[in-house]
């Protein structure tokens, strides 16, 4: 199975997604991208993913055109909210699904209410990719 991640910047979202699914499944492939790939994966994604026992802190943001002339199984988006773009993915996929979660990096506050956020998000993403994995037909 061949699971590509799609979100805007590839720092938080799509990174805590594919670090996710990867420990779920370490059968699959799973790869994230994004269309407008931020210079790094953002450092309080890499801690609460650190919270729970996935060390994503090797990961960097890539571009989508990397993943372009492969075969995917799925390719899903996971951006939220709606003034927010979608990316679009234009290379060869059985099936694109969209699983949308808010982003964390917007978040405001003090330092503990912005981390709460990042693991809110987390968790949202475990949950979901969770059921994702049990069926992935369901979606």
């Amino acid at each position: 199975m061949k699971i590509l991640i799609l979100c805007t910047g590839n720092s938080c979202r799509s990174q805590m997604a594919k670090g996710i699914l990867r420990n779920i499944k370490p059968s699959w492939r799973v790869e994230s991208a994004g269309t407008n790939p931020a210079q790094f994966t953002h450092p309080k994604a890499v801690l609460v993913m650190q919270e729970m026992g996935i060390d994503i802190s090797s990961s960097t943001p890539r571009h989508a055109n990397q993943f372009a002339k492969e075969n995917w199984n799925y390719v899903i988006t996971v951006c939220g909210d709606a003034e927010e773009n979608c990316p679009v993915f234009t290379g060869q996929v059985k099936q694109k699904i969209h699983i949308g979660f808010f982003d964390p990096a917007k978040a405001e506050g003090s330092e503990k209410e912005i981390l709460n956020v990042f693991r809110t998000v987390r968790d949202e993403i475990k949950l979901k990719f969770e059921k994702f994995a049990e069926n992935p037909e369901s979606f």
